[in-house]
């Protein structure tokens, strides 16, 4: 439960790489989402190329976080062979939830930039990092070591929630 009330969108990130065991260990937690008849569409693609992230800070307005992120991971799905293909969306959220419960267990923080359903930024991200055929781009995380953190909010309403 920490890491769910503790996690916050982190925007600004310190000048320094994030490692390599720790960015695998966001995607492991990724890989574990539960997902439609387990069919588990996610691929990713981690970016730590400087120019790359700045390119694609540039698929969204809301992308911005990446031109001071050490780090970016892009959230794809695969567009073939699905068993339930209108379930897509809703499996990459689940995933990159765990993501980002990943990134506040493992000291880092991140930020969660929607980029599908939009059929430009989806096209921009591909074009940016040349995906290939059969992929699509759900959103990109920036994720590094956060220069400021805000305090969590509580955000439970009980009026949201109906008893029967």
């Amino acid at each position: 439960m920490k890491e769910i009330l503790e996690r916050v969108s982190v925007r600004k990130y310190e000048a320094r790489p994030v490692e390599r065991e720790k960015l695998e260990a966001l995607l492991r937690a990724a890989m574990a989402a539960p997902s439609a008849g387990n069919q588990q569409p996610w691929e990713f693609a981690v970016v730590q190329d400087r120019a790359l992230l700045d390119r694609l800070a540039g698929a969204s307005p809301y992308a911005k976080p990446l031109l001071a992120a050490p780090a970016g991971i892009a959230v794809l799905s695969r567009t073939q062979g699905l068993r339930f293909p209108e379930y897509w969306q809703q499996d990459l959220g689940a995933c990159t939830q765990n993501l980002l419960l990943e990134a506040e267990h493992q000291g880092l923080g991140a930020v969660w930039m929607g980029i599908a359903p939009l059929e430009e930024r989806m096209r921009a991200v591909a074009e940016i990092l040349g995906l290939r055929e059969g992929l699509q781009a759900f959103a990109l995380v920036a994720v590094g070591y956060p220069a400021e953190k805000a305090a969590p909010h509580d955000r439970f309403d009980p009026s949201r929630v109906q008893w029967r």
